[in-house]
């Protein structure tokens, strides 16, 4: 059957969600990604939007039946704003389907897999779990079906929230967000207020004029501490100070003030030098008295809770005894080496991003973590067998890559190396899956953990943990 853009199938059935969020259903043998907020077990009517060679993508034009696991979404912006694009669907099944992603992702990788996945980790708190929030100003509000049919009223077009998906020059103006604190709805209104009241103006993303650009909140969950950056496009310093000095009488809870001034013709904030007008220059999470310091630049895991989850998951995996040199792959701001120092005899972190790696050593001083070494650069240009033979042979490899996966020469190594035991975290099933696939002729997989860090999306962390063949 030959389908062209535009056609209509009706009363199609949902198999099931794709990890890139949409539904699928099957056309003869040709699978169709349909968009529309449908849910495994809908039935409904589809047009075709695009053809591709071995795929289509459709949108949903009729429902005939909801299936029971479908949920009602809490935010009301859902639809419009493409932050959590699951809250339609019951928690209890969007775990089912992230589940299957990872095992079909290994199906997919690895010839004849039969492992037993173990059940996903369930988040303890599917709304209100994020630390780490980005606002944007922009001169261009999203408008509504609503607002441009009603073509009496003139509409203020500035705007104070996140963009519209595919849309770099439009921002939905937020009234509520359920990701991060439920005070977050106070503190963009009370900021939107002011700064539309300001004699200053909301950033243009088109011709890059404008003061008010955007609004970072960072909140700590095991300890009290709330951090609000405001970013700006001009160097007025008194102002600055004034506004923040309004903002900071209308929340006492906001424990850390800070400024960044960013005159580029980008949103990049992360190489750009912070200011603190009050408070402490960072926040603080606390993991079994492990100190995690977080300053305005670092990158923390979004979901703390999970994240603890996600080491203990990491740590238990390894085994780590107090002779073994452990060796921690991408290891970022030094989470994963700072929670396991004390366990093992050294710990080796390799970082390509150089502010993270002093991010990382800060918290080994804090920690009071000597045995730690810390090393910034291309992984694949590091982890080579020199350096192994420099700083030791690690007993347990840890490796905590990009969405990406690792390099191939990186993979290389590792296996000329040997490590005893491997524990692969990753946010990519699939990567991870084909990583893997090539370490299993000289490993054996023994243990695979999904985990839910982001509850009401189609993401998904996997924690692997493979050991050596005793004869590969």
């Amino acid at each position: 059957m030959k389908i062209k853009k535009q056609d209509t199938f009706e009363k199609v059935h949902i198999v099931r969600m794709t990890v890139e969020g949409t539904g699928l259903v099957h056309i003869g043998k040709l699978p169709v990604f349909v968009k529309g907020n449908v849910a495994p077990d809908d039935i409904v009517d589809i047009r075709i939007t695009k053809v591709r060679k071995n795929a289509c993508e459709a949108t949903v034009t009729q429902f005939h039946t909801q299936s029971e696991q479908h949920n009602s979404p809490k935010c009301i912006h859902f639809g419009v704003c493409g932050g959590c694009k699951w809250q339609h669907i019951d928690y209890a099944s969007q775990l089912q389907q992230k589940q299957y992603f990872v095992q079909h992702a290994f199906q997919k990788n690895i010839p004849d897999f039969h492992f037993k996945i173990s059940p996903i980790i369930a988040a303890p708190q599917p709304y209100y779990y994020r630390n780490k929030m980005e606002f944007t100003f922009c001169t261009e509000k999203w408008l509504t079906a609503e607002e441009i049919s009603d073509k009496n009223t003139l509409f203020d077009r500035n705007a104070l929230g996140l963009h519209v998906p595919q849309r770099f020059d439009k921002v939905l103006d937020l009234q509520e967000c359920h990701l991060l604190d439920e005070r977050v709805a106070k503190i963009l209104q009370t900021v939107r207020e002011y700064a539309k009241k300001s004699s200053k103006t909301f950033y243009d993303i088109k011709n890059h004029t404008g003061f008010w650009r955007n609004l970072v909140l960072r909140k700590s969950y095991t300890t009290d501490d709330f951090m609000c950056i405001l970013i700006v496009a001009e160097p007025d310093t008194e102002f600055i100070h004034e506004a923040i000095s309004y903002f900071q009488k209308q929340f006492d809870f906001i424990t850390s003030w800070i400024y960044i001034i960013n005159t580029k013709l980008n949103d990049y904030y992360q190489d750009l030098e912070y200011h603190t007008f009050a408070g402490k220059p960072y926040i603080e999470e606390n993991f079994e008295g492990i100190v995690f310091r977080i300053s305005p630049l670092s990158f923390f895991q979004t979901n703390t809770l999970q994240a603890k989850t996600l080491y203990q998951t990491a740590v238990q995996f390894a085994e780590i005894q107090p002779e073994h040199v452990v060796y921690d792959l991408y290891t970022g701001t030094g989470t994963i080496a700072n929670y396991i120092a004390k366990k093992a005899k050294k710990v080796i972190g390799i970082e390509l991003v150089d502010a993270a790696t002093k991010d990382a050593l800060q918290n080994a001083h804090i920690n009071q973590n000597e045995n730690i070494h810390f090393f910034a650069g291309d992984m694949k240009n590091i982890l080579t067998l020199q350096f192994v033979q420099q700083h030791g042979k690690p007993d347990i490899l840890i490796t905590d890559p990009p969405r990406a996966g690792m390099h191939a020469d990186v993979v290389q190594t590792i296996i000329t190396v040997k490590p005893k035991t491997i524990v692969y975290v990753s946010c990519n099933p699939e990567t991870q899956a084909h990583d893997i696939a090539q370490l299993l002729p000289y490993y054996d997989l023994v243990a695979l953990q999904p985990v839910d860090m982001f509850p009401q999306t189609a993401h998904v962390e996997c924690v692997a943990k493979l050991v050596e063949k005793e004869n590969p």
